[in-house]
């Protein structure tokens, strides 16, 4: 369920756990498409017959995609309706505790920590936990950085 709020109402949210977000599946198309924007065709990631017999037992997604769709997922837990800008200001700590193998179906869960006032708006800084259904273990934990301009 998405919370709205605007950016005055944001200080509000510290230590506020906005849920979870619908699933979304990592499927072997859209791994292969992140190698080719970034170049980074390991076999692990997109050759499905070696990774068969590799450490995983198929393909995964790259960790740095896993934490790109944090941005997707986080915007269906929050709107701040009146922010004219939203930036995606940086990270703070970024761990990849499992891998996300291809199919899987992942899901963001969030929480504010903290929330400073800036020039023109706020900062929020999250605790997020990405998780693959039935996975034992997060597949990536973050503290995302994100600005809101009035």
């Amino acid at each position: 369920m998405t919370t709205t709020v605007t950016v005055s109402e944001l200080p509000g949210l510290v230590g506020r756990d906005l849920g979870h977000s619908p699933y979304l599946t990592i499927d072997q198309k859209r791994i292969d498409l992140f190698a080719d924007a970034t170049d980074d065709h390991q076999w692990i990631h997109v050759d499905p017959v070696a990774a068969a017999s590799g450490p995983f037992g198929t393909t995964i997604a790259h960790g740095y995609l896993t934490l790109a769709l944090v941005i997707p997922l986080w915007s269906d837990l929050l709107d701040v309706e009146d922010a004219t800008t939203k930036v995606n200001y940086g990270l703070d700590k970024v761990r990849f505790p499992a891998p996300v193998p291809a199919g899987a179906r992942i899901r963001l869960h969030a929480q504010v920590a903290e929330v400073t006032e800036i020039d023109g708006g706020a900062q929020l800084v999250l605790n997020v936990t990405l998780s693959a259904e039935g996975a034992d273990k997060p597949v990536c934990v973050a503290h995302p950085v994100f600005r809101y301009y009035h």
